[in-house]
This record gives structure tokens, C-alpha cells and sequence, in this order.
């Protein structure tokens, strides 16, 4: 499917009938960290806290979500499981892989939304690209993801339940055979707007009983909330992202207007206390490359300049890594990508001022599951999806009247 086709028909599952008038009483299990699952244990079901520790290997090694399969669970206690608890996975709406590999789920939330997580091997690595919220409450102007508004947060469970979709597809093996070795807070949503939710799953992505992944190996992505990269550096230990995109104020609030009440000195300084609380942890500053807009050399000497600041203020060496990444247009977007000879002529400068900086390869395009192209499928509330829609209807009377 290339970026400007259509999208499938897809039928989102209605409500079972049992559940139309009430929602099912029992807990979501992938909703509980281990600390929250030893607390069940104790707390309802009258059992030790290792009893929790056996069933999250089965969840999250096995990939098993029968009760009646855990063999090493006495019968008793698993009847008290089918009474109090469920093992729900998102359902699997429709699953795509790319030419190069990379594969993408879209996976139903309810009735009337549906989230996109994307895989990407590459050599000696998998990584999974998750999302947080069902569309996106921020407006970044070169995001496919913006355009469709926004509903609402997911749930832990939503959240980790995309990388037990993927890790059970792929047949990966925690602790064993590891397909899926690094998991990215940058599919849709910001996931600081849904912190708890966040932090939560990724406990579990970073627990031996769950995923076990190293703490550098979970990265989460912000477009810069502040006192959330406080909180974040407070709560949780995971590598942090931060989606820059411009080296200036003005061309930043034009961009992500995000930064009109977090200016860029305000996200400089509030990175600076994450890499001091985080000792020799560098901070990824992504940067998408668009043609005319940000790609010249005077904004890549501005970003040098920024860079060093960062870099002097907290006084170790390649503190901040750019991460340059090259537009991938969706329809209806004023964006183009940057020329080939544009991107390595940026990162050369970049290079040369003493600045780490990495290209990001473009993957899985030709299934719109490239950086900055995830949609799903979202019940707007902000009326985001509708305003955009009607531009691109202005828009094509315009250029069929020309």
C-alpha cells in the first residue's frame, strides 16, 4: 500500500451482547505492573506474592493467556483467575508487512478506534514502535498522526498489550531468543500526556518477569513537556528522546506548538536535569528534515550552536545525539522531503562541529508505517480530522479550477 492510497475497510469488533450493558467486572491483567499484580495476589486473592512472579513468565514469556494452561498453577487458584481476572489482548484489526521487513498491526481498541504499532528489524536488533494515546492532542504540523485529532488515552493494558502482540507474532523468546530487543515510546500520541499508563508499561517492557529489556533499550519520545521530563527522570529510568525539529523558537512554534509554552532554553534546561540525574545517559534530539524549511545550512549552524550549549552545560561530552530524519510525506501535507544531497550536506556540518549525529533510514513506507505516517483509526474530539479534511477538499477544487 503505497503513502497515497487508501486505507483498508476495516469492521471495528462491536461489544460482545454480555457486555453491552456492563463492562466486564474482571481485571485486565496486562493492566498490572508486578507490583500491582503482587498486590492482587495478596490483597483479593489470598496468595503469595510468587505466585504473581509465575504468571506474568506465563504472560509475557509464553505468551499464554488461558488460565488453563498454566500448568505450575494449582486448580484452586485458577479458578479464582477465571472469577477475578481476564488476559485481554488489543484484537488484531489488520497486520502488514513491508518490503523491508518492517511490519505494522493496526489493533481495535473499542468500538471505534484502532491504534498502529510498527516493528523494524534491523541488524542485530528489533525494535518496536508503540503508541500511547488514540490520535495525538498535540498539532504538530508535519505529523500524518495530527491530522486525525484526538480521542483519548490508552490503557496499560493497550499499551502493553501492542508489544505482546508483536512479541508473540514475531516468537520472541525473553532472556532466550530475542527478536524484539528495543521498544520506542514514538508511535501515536505523547506519551507524557498519559504518564501513569506509561510508566507502567514500560515497567513491565523493563521487568525480567515481563520483557526484559534493559533500561537504554526502552527510549521514550516527548515533543517536550516539560515538568513531565522532570517527573519522568524522578519515576523511571528509560532512555529520553526529544522531538526538536528546529533550532529556533520562531521556526519551532511554527512547527510544534508545543513550544509556545515550553520554550527551547525551558526544554534545554529541563534536559540538562534529566542527563544530571541520569549520570552519562545522552539525550536524542530528533530532528525531521523538510525541504526549505529547516534543511539549511544556517539552521544546522544554530543547531551546532545548541547542541554544544547542552552539551557544555552538562559537562559531558556527546551528551545530546541528533537524530536526523528525513520527512516521509502523507497526502494533504504542504511538507516535502529534503534532497538526498540536502540531508548528508546537513549532517556533515552537524559532524563537523563536533555534534554525534545519525541518519535515519526510511522504513517501511510503502505500508505508511514510516516516522511521523501512523494513523489508526480515531473518533476525533477535537475536531482536528474534520478541519483538516476540509482543507484538502479546498484544496482540490482550488487546483482543478486552475
Amino acid at each position: 500500500m503505497q503513502a497515497n492510497d487508501a486505507p483498508p475497510a476495516i469492521t471495528l469488533p462491536q461489544p460482545a451482547a454480555a457486555e453491552q450493558g456492563r463492562a466486564d467486572p474482571r481485571i485486565n491483567l496486562f493492566d498490572l505492573d508486578r507490583v500491582g499484580l503482587e498486590r492482587l495476589f495478596e490483597e483479593t486473592l489470598g496468595e503469595k506474592k510468587f505466585r504473581a512472579h509465575q504468571l506474568m513468565k506465563w504472560i509475557y514469556h509464553q505468551h499464554v493467556t488461558d488460565f488453563a494452561l498454566m500448568t505450575d498453577v494449582g486448580k484452586a487458584l485458577r479458578a479464582k483467575l477465571e472469577e477475578h481476572c481476564v488476559i485481554r489482548p488489543p484484537s488484531v484489526l489488520f497486520d502488514k508487512p513491508s518490503n523491508d521487513g518492517t511490519h505494522k498491526w493496526l489493533l481495535g481498541m473499542d468500538a471505534g478506534n484502532a491504534i498502529e504499532a510498527v516493528f523494524i528489524p534491523d541488524k542485530g536488533r528489533g525494535t518496536l514502535c508503540v503508541s500511547s494515546q488514540v490520535g495525538c492532542g498535540l498539532n504538530c504540523q508535519f505529523c500524518s498522526t495530527a491530522t486525525q485529532g484526538f480521542n483519548r488515552n490508552l490503557a496499560t493494558a493497550e499499551i502493553i498489550g501492542q508489544v505482546w502482540t508483536a512479541s508473540k507474532h514475531l516468537g520472541n523468546k525473553t532472556h532466550h531468543q530475542r527478536k524484539l530487543t528495543n521498544v520506542v515510546m514514538m508511535g501515536m500520541g505523547e506519551p507524557l500526556l498519559n504518564f501513569d499508563n506509561v510508566v507502567r508499561a514500560m515497567s513491565l517492557m523493563r521487568d525480567d518477569n515481563g520483557f526484559g529489556l534493559a533500561n537504554k533499550r526502552v527510549t521514550l519520545s516527548t515533543a517536550g513537556l516539560v515538568p513531565m521530563i522532570d517527573r519522568l527522570s524522578e519515576e523511571s529510568d528509560v532512555s529520553l528522546a526529544v522531538s526538536l525539529h528546529a533550532p529556533n523558537d520562531e521556526l519551532r512554534t511554527e512547527l510544534v506548538p508545543l513550544n509556545k509554552k515550553y520554550p527551547i532554553a525551558e526544554l534545554m534546561a529541563a534536559c540538562a536535569r534529566y542527563v544530571t540525574r541520569k549520570k552519562r545517559e545522552s539525550i536524542t534530539f530528533e530532528y525531521t528534515l523538510m525541504r526549505g524549511v529547516n534543511d539549511q545550512p544556517q539552521h544546522a549552524r544554530e543547531l551546532v550552536r545548541l547542541m554544544k550549549k547542552f552539551s557544555n552545560a552538562v559537562q559531558f561530552a556527546d551528551a545530546a545525539k541528533v537524530n536526523l530524519i528525513p520527512f516521509n510525506p502523507f497526502p494533504g501535507t504542504r511538507f516535502e522531503r529534503s534532497g538526498e544531497a540536502e540531508i548528508r550536506a546537513f549532517q556533515k556540518l552537524l559532524l563537523d562541529g563536533g555534534v554525534l549525529t545519525m541518519v535515519r533510514r526510511t522504513r517501511g513506507d510503502d505500508i505508511d508505517a514510516a516516522c511521523g505516517q501512523l494513523k489508526g483509526q480515531v473518533m476525533d474530539k477535537t475536531r482536528r480530522q474534520a478541519e483538516f479534511r476540509r482543507k484538502l477538499e479546498a484544496k482540490g477544487a482550488a487546483d482543478e479550477a486552475a
